[in-house]
Parts: C-alpha cells; sequence; structure tokens
C-alpha cells in the first residue's frame, strides 16, 4: 500500500478525488496526513471527515519563507510518506523539499503544460486566460515536481473542448472533471511500479501480469 501526504490550500477537491478512490477499491493507497497551509479551509473538513490526519502549516504565520518551508519539511518527516500529492497547494516548494523526495511528489495543473503555467496561473486565472486566447482545446497535466513553476515532467495529460459560449466558470467544471479521473490514474501508475522517469520523459511501463 503507497502512503501518501496531501498538501492543500483551499476547497480540496483534488483530495476528495483520491479518497474517492481509496474508498472505492481503485487506488491502493492511504492518506497518511493532510497538510494545510491555511486554516479553516474546506479541505481540512474533508479530510476530518474521512478521518485522516491533519497539521496545518500556516504560510501566514511563519515570520519568512524559509521558517514556512523549514516547518513543511519538519511535518512532512513525521510521517512514513512514499508520494506527495499537491492538491491546489498554492506556494512553490523549497528545493530542500524537492530535492529530498525527487520523483515522488505530484502535482496537477489545469492547463495542457508547457500551456498557461507558472506564477499566476491557478484556478480560474488560467481558464480565463485561455479563452482570452482563443484556444479550441484546453485540458489538465499530472506532473513530477521540479525545482522549477509547473515545469516537471509530464505524467498524464487529458485534452478538454473549448466551447464558444464558455466561461471561465464552465470550463474550469469541465476541467475538473477530467482533474478527478486524472490524478487518481497517475497516483494509482505509481503506486503500481509502473512510472518510470529518465531525465524528462516518463515511460509508463506495462502492466505485470
Amino acid at each position: 500500500m503507497t502512503r501518501l501526504a496531501a498538501l492543500v490550500s483551499g476547497s480540496g477537491r483534488n483530495l476528495q478525488s483520491l479518497i474517492d478512490a481509496i474508498e472505492a477499491g481503485e487506488l491502493d493507497a492511504r492518506i497518511e496526513v493532510v497538510i494545510a497551509s491555511r486554516s479553516g479551509i474546506p479541505a481540512i473538513e474533508r479530510a476530518r471527515h474521512h478521518g485522516i490526519p491533519v497539521e496545518v502549516v500556516s504560510r501566514k504565520a511563519a515570520p519568512s519563507l524559509e521558517a514556512f518551508q523549514a516547518e513543511l519539511q519538519a511535518a512532512l518527516a513525521r510521517y512514513p510518506v512514499d508520494l506527495i500529492c499537491l492538491c491546489g497547494f498554492l506556494s512553490f516548494l523549497s528545493p530542500d523539499i524537492v530535492a529530498r523526495y525527487r520523483g515522488r511528489i505530484m502535482n496537477i495543473h489545469p492547463s495542457l503544460l508547457p500551456a498557461f503555467s507558472g506564477k499566476g496561473f491557478y484556478g480560474k486565472n488560467v481558464h480565463a486566460e485561455v479563452l482570452n486566447y482563443g484556444c479550441k482545446v484546453t485540458g489538465c497535466t499530472v506532473m513530477f515536481v521540479d525545482e522549477g513553476e509547473d515545469t516537471g515532467p509530464i505524467i498524464l495529460q487529458e485534452a478538454v473542448p473549448v466551447y464558444d459560449d464558455d466561461t471561465p466558470e464552465t470550463l474550469e467544471a469541465r476541467v475538473m472533471q477530467a482533474e478527478y479521473r486524472l490524478y487518481p490514474r497517475a497516483v494509482a501508475l505509481f503506486a503500481s511500479g509502473r512510472l518510470s522517469l529518465v531525465g524528462r520523459r516518463v515511460r509508463i511501463l506495462p502492466e505485470l501480469r
């Protein structure tokens, strides 16, 4: 069984997709801890509703970014973790954390990377820019996290059509449905040992029979 830590900053909808997949028997994993960068967010209630331990490492309360990152790393070290899943986590991880867990941190982004990525591109901001640019197709991407901003090796992508009458809200809802499918699938591939990271390429190995 693969042991997960989930890092959250908001609604926890992608956290819920992992919880649902685990409880449905589709993902052989256990969430050891949910670490939140803010108190009072819906993601914390989701975790507690399912009996998952929660720690709050407040970005706002930390005296500096370095102190926040050090506290976050200490919180992660308190749990046996095979894979860290960023679920709407709005802080970039320090190089120390990335190095310690290299190849064992995943994130999901609401576009087809490398398009519409980096600082400021999260939530509805992404979908508004997709519409402003006139894209006909968008989607979501699961990646391994590296030291850059949404620059890590791509694991899975799913395309989503853009319609003429879309708003950022309708497009976000359609992309989110793809995220719900894609993130648990990527974690399941990791859990079954089917992901091979070679440079920037992530190869999906055949299923063992």
